[in-house]
């Protein structure tokens, strides 16, 4: 397989990431400025806000968030001392360790929803329209869906010359 990637798609790419990475700095500054949970403290609460029984397992809990074990770690203890989730061993499975959102997690978390939720049209949304974000939406499930199956073609890299 060649290490070829066309102009078009490389900008496609850098456009993606760049919008991105500027969104959501964004989002962390108004978050910041309105005095509410740094964003990935907000995922983690969204994350468990969503689960069943408001608890996940950590491996779970990783994979939802898009963090290391490491720095899923780090995050926990800060919000665990903070008494926004708790560390558990009692579910179905007492080897496994749970986070388990806490009633002062939820009030936090609902507390930074309107910020949150502003901050998403204010950067995202408002620029798009519902066919674009429908379409946006299905590439995006499309990739994720596909990304990890065997059948996936390897990536390709430039050439100095293409880029």
């Amino acid at each position: 397989m060649e290490n070829r990637i066309e102009r078009k798609q490389l900008r496609t790419w850098r456009a993606f990431i760049t919008t991105h990475a500027t969104v959501i700095d964004l989002i962390e500054h108004e978050l910041a400025e309105a005095g509410q949970l740094p964003l990935s403290s907000y995922d983690v609460l969204l994350a468990l806000v969503e689960a069943p029984q408001r608890r996940l397992r950590m491996h779970e809990l990783a994979s939802a968030v898009v963090l290391s074990r490491s720095g899923l770690t780090r995050l926990v203890d800060r919000l665990e001392h903070d008494g926004l989730l708790k560390r558990d061993r009692s579910g179905p499975d007492r080897r496994a360790t749970y986070a388990v959102l806490t009633l002062k997690g939820f009030r936090a978390f609902r507390q930074a929803w309107p910020v949150y939720a502003r901050s998403i049209v204010k950067y995202f949304v408002s620029y798009l329209s519902e066919e674009e974000m429908s379409f946006l939406s299905k590439i995006f499930e499309r990739v994720l869906a596909t990304i990890h199956e065997p059948s996936s073609p390897e990536p390709q890299v430039p050439d100095k010359a293409d880029l």
